[in-house]
């Protein structure tokens, strides 16, 4: 393990966890020093690219009628679905259906037009 493999590594995590809804657009020390741990211990990108994006569509795929949850603050939130997807992994090609999936309902449906506030 290089010291330049490290920082790609956390630099592709930390880039997923930013982009994703609900959480801060800029990581934390703290989000960093999980993001190494993740890369020390050895966790594969795409196991933690599939846990970021599952977790993330297990909140918007809530009964709109419950409370909105707060934003994600961190991306320990993320841990207890690595550890999930470490003990039964996907199929192989779900980690397209979940950027396909988060995809969609990140888009406004076609029918909303930019001066529509009700979408």
């Amino acid at each position: 393990m290089t010291a330049a493999e490290e920082v790609g590594y956390v630099t592709s995590v930390l880039t997923l966890y930013s982009g994703l809804p609900d959480t801060s657009s800029r990581p934390n020390p703290a989000d960093r020093s999980v993001a190494r741990n993740l890369h020390r211990q050895p966790v594969p990108l795409p196991l933690v690219e599939s846990a970021l994006l599952l977790g993330t569509l297990r909140r918007l795929a809530r009964p709109p009628e419950l409370p909105p949850l707060p934003q994600i603050r961190s991306l320990a939130y993320f841990l207890p679905v690595i550890a999930e997807l470490q003990r039964k992994p996907l199929p192989d090609g779900y980690l397209d259906y979940l950027r396909l999936k988060l995809r969609s309902l990140s888009q406004p449906p076609a029918s909303c037009s930019e001066k529509d506030v009700s979408c």
